[in-house]
């Protein structure tokens, strides 16, 4: 069965100096997966909002690739 329900994600962001940041990003299950990005944005809410479309994007690919499969 294909799930095709929200990506609920949360991150912690560490700010790197010179407007660079470490986003850390988890997700729930079914999308239970970590990632961490580095990024440059003019905030640490801007950079924590581009980690979490950087994986929701990365994640739905994932389960359209997996329901390819099916």
């Amino acid at each position: 069965m294909r799930y095709t329900g929200r990506v609920n994600a949360s991150c912690t962001v560490d700010d790197l100096g010179q407007k660079q940041f470490e986003v850390r990003v988890w997700g729930e299950a079914p999308f239970d997966h970590e990632r961490t990005y580095t990024l440059s944005a003019k905030d640490d809410n801007s950079a924590a909002e581009e980690g979490l479309r950087l994986f929701c994007d990365e994640m739905e690919c994932l389960r359209d690739a997996e329901a390819k499969e099916d």
